[in-house]
């Protein structure tokens, strides 16, 4: 089933991201969390793609087998850099074959062994040339689906690091819709205002596709200088730094971090958001205790009353 689907039938849905385990000790604590997760029921989960296509196998490999033996509904990331039209095109292929209904089209970096990539000789130059490009896919493929797969593309509500020109930004952003974009998820932040914005300068812009919130609970310091450089230019506003400079250890910084997250996704909710995205770092226990923290049972927010 198509995201766009799943997020124009339900209030807001809720759902997971997850990345390729690198050993066989990380494996099994992964699909320990996913089996503590499956229960809430998600909209679908996400599977992160390395750098530069770095996890290509690993990232299958890891679609296949949510799908083959869990009830969820898994949705690959997928990137421009370092690929050819016959890389990308076989992986398609892979995906329809499967059965995977979605693909999260994304423009990506380059391997960090590799800084001076020079992006010319990338068939796509660009995360809307993907999505095109997935578009045509589906028009020819024997896709399960006769729609082929559903897209979805990335958001920036703090900025995209790559374009401090706001309004080139957002052009930048509808081209991807107009591309064939069929919902958009935000990278992670941590002040709503942020998503309020960026959401209001997406309807300015001509932009209606499903906008879903990405959520991310500080779970340490050292997560969070991860964070900071992961996705660049994250913003940490000066309420959650005090929060988390009381904290006395990482057990209180943890549950700073999950009573952040609750609030910012209870005012989510509050102010009509589509869907919220808990990138989880594989595991389940942050994500529980927001579920827990909000009342909710499964992934799909009741309507307010």
């Amino acid at each position: 089933m198509h995201i766009s689907d799943i997020l124009s039938d339900n209030e807001c849905v809720f759902s997971f991201e997850f990345f390729p385990p690198k050993s066989e000790a990380a494996s099994e604590a992964l699909f320990k969390s996913i089996e503590e997760l499956e229960p809430y029921r998600p909209g679908y989960v996400s599977v992160t793609y390395g750098a530069g296509g770095t996890t290509r196998d690993m990232t299958h490999d890891l679609v296949v087998r949510i799908k083959t033996t869990t009830e969820l509904d898994p949705t690959p990331h997928l990137t421009c850099v370092c690929h050819s039209e016959e890389e990308i095109n076989d992986i398609l292929q892979r995906y329809a074959e499967a059965g995977v209904s979605n693909i999260l089209a994304l423009g990506g970096d380059p391997p960090r062994q590799m800084e001076n990539y020079d992006r010319n000789s990338d068939a796509f130059q660009h995360a809307s040339d993907l999505v095109a490009f997935i578009k045509r896919f589906n028009a020819s493929s024997t896709h399960p689906d006769p729609r082929g797969f559903g897209i979805g593309v990335a958001g920036f509500p703090e900025g995209h690091p790559g374009t401090p020109n706001r309004i080139k930004e957002m052009d930048y952003l509808k081209e991807k819709v107009d591309a064939g974009a069929d919902y958009i998820c935000t990278q992670l932040f941590f002040d709503n205002r942020d998503f309020y914005d960026f959401r209001e300068r997406c309807r300015l812009a001509g932009i209606h596709i499903p906008i879903v919130a990405g959520i991310m609970p500080v779970s340490s310091i050292n997560s969070m200088q991860r964070m900071a450089d992961l996705a660049a230019g994250a913003r940490f506003p000066a309420k959650l730094l005090k929060a988390l400079g009381r904290a006395e250890g990482d057990k209180a910084v943890e549950r700073v971090g999950i009573h952040y997250a609750t609030e910012q996704c209870s005012d989510l909710l509050d102010n009509g958001v589509e869907g919220i995205h808990f990138y989880t770092l594989n595991k389940s226990s942050a994500t529980r205790e927001i579920y827990a923290n909000l009342g909710l049972g499964s992934s799909v927010a009741p309507a307010s009353t």
